[in-house]
């Protein structure tokens, strides 16, 4: 049993050992994630200041 075992992990670390693509995949989605939070961040402050500027458009355009 101890033999399978160490042929399987000797297996899987000469299988994995030069793959980075997991590490990058990580990367990239935690770049993603911190420009998804950037944005919304971004919406969230300037959201208010836009809604009120379409506001004074909208009323001299209607008036």
């Amino acid at each position: 049993m101890i033999k399978q075992y160490e042929l399987l992990a000797a297996y899987l670390r000469a299988r994995f050992a030069d793959d980075e693509r997991g590490a990058s995949l990580v990367e990239y989605a935690l770049l993603v994630a911190l420009i998804a939070v950037v944005c919304i961040v971004a919406v969230s402050f300037l959201g208010k200041s836009a809604s009120s500027k379409f506001t004074t458009v909208g009323s001299s355009i209607g008036a």
